[in-house]
């Protein structure tokens, strides 16, 4: 029999349509199916292709005893239980970079977006409304710029706003140098949330960084400071994050991901007017989207078809 394969969370249309013309494989006619449809689906599955919609946890595993893959079409993979995965035999893949400059300029827009009070100028305009003095706002040439996290998607943030001339120091405790100007490494995180007029998240979600900034860092922060939050939700601690910019203590935050997705209707964070929000659409560009696609449809065939396990992500 052939490998039968499900994606369950979307796909870009061209990249499905070849992959359901592999005769290799039998792959099911819908890129995008419902949680109670899948779950139809799972005891005959060998490989899954997912997004942030499908977790693989507990339920979803012991639904699908001949689950041999689960490529990740994205890079982080904290929707995965990859410990129980290991013990079930099961493999997981990602598609590591495909994402990253989308994730970068995402974190660049919310960063413009902060400082020149975009969103509200627009919501005010919306409303009949010519709000131009108090909508005076800040540029971000020659600012201090301080980057958590500074992997691949943390550089290129440093890369696209160079041109804006700022200072910029990074926390990373695997990146010892970088080659950018006027980039420098700091070992300690109050020295970036004290300093610095703009504070961008770029580390993946790990039992290490979970909750990494507190209420204790986040007071630290200067008052005409922004934060920024691109990378996974969790990062920071929220209630903190409430509490600061609902006493002004913080002049705004830029927000796409969050502890709990999607973000519940009576959070707390809804009735804040100066934070910035979008639904965790760091990857949705239609770029990222056909890359993580392409890298997904080629590891799915190499594991199944040439037996090669390519971007293997294990548990820590």
């Amino acid at each position: 029999m052939k490998p039968f394969i499900v994606v369950p969370d979307g796909f870009d249309k061209s990249l499905f349509e070849e992959l359901k013309k592999n005769s290799n494989l039998e792959v099911h006619p819908t890129s995008k199916v419902s949680q109670d449809e899948l779950k139809t689906l799972l005891p005959k599955v060998n490989g899954l292709i997912i997004r942030s919609a499908t977790t693989v946890n507990a339920e979803l595993l012991e639904l699908a005893p001949n689950l041999k893959i689960v490529i990740r079409a994205g890079e982080g993979t904290d929707n995965i239980d990859k410990t129980l995965c290991a013990a079930k035999g099961v493999k997981v893949a990602n598609t590591p970079g495909a994402n990253n400059n989308s994730a970068a300029e995402q974190a660049v827009a919310l960063m413009m977006s902060c400082l020149r009070n975009t969103p509200f100028a627009n919501k005010t305009m919306h409303e009949g409304k010519w709000e131009k003095n108090a909508l005076t706002g800040l540029e971000l040439w020659k600012k201090k710029v301080g980057i958590v996290g500074f992997g691949r998607i943390g550089q290129i943030v440093a890369k696209r706003i160079s041109g804006f001339e700022p200072e910029v120091l990074f926390f990373d405790p695997v990146m010892e140098k970088s080659d950018l100007p006027n980039t420098r490494k700091v070992t300690d995180l109050k020295e970036i949330f004290s300093t610095c007029d703009i504070v961008t998240i770029h580390t993946p979600l790990l039992p290490q960084t979970k909750g990494m900034v507190t209420g204790e860092l986040l007071n630290l922060m200067k008052k005409d400071a922004i934060l920024i939050n691109a990378a996974r939700g969790g990062i920071v601690d929220e209630e903190a994050l409430y509490t600061l910019l609902k006493d002004k203590k913080i002049r705004c935050a830029g927000f796409d991901v969050f502890a709990t997705e999607p973000l519940p209707a009576d959070s707390k964070l809804i009735e804040l007017d100066n934070l910035i929000m979008s639904p965790h659409v760091g990857a949705s560009t239609e770029e990222a989207q056909f890359r993580v696609g392409e890298m997904a449809v080629h590891q799915i065939n190499e594991f199944f078809v040439n037996n090669n396990l390519l971007n293997e992500v294990k548990g820590k």
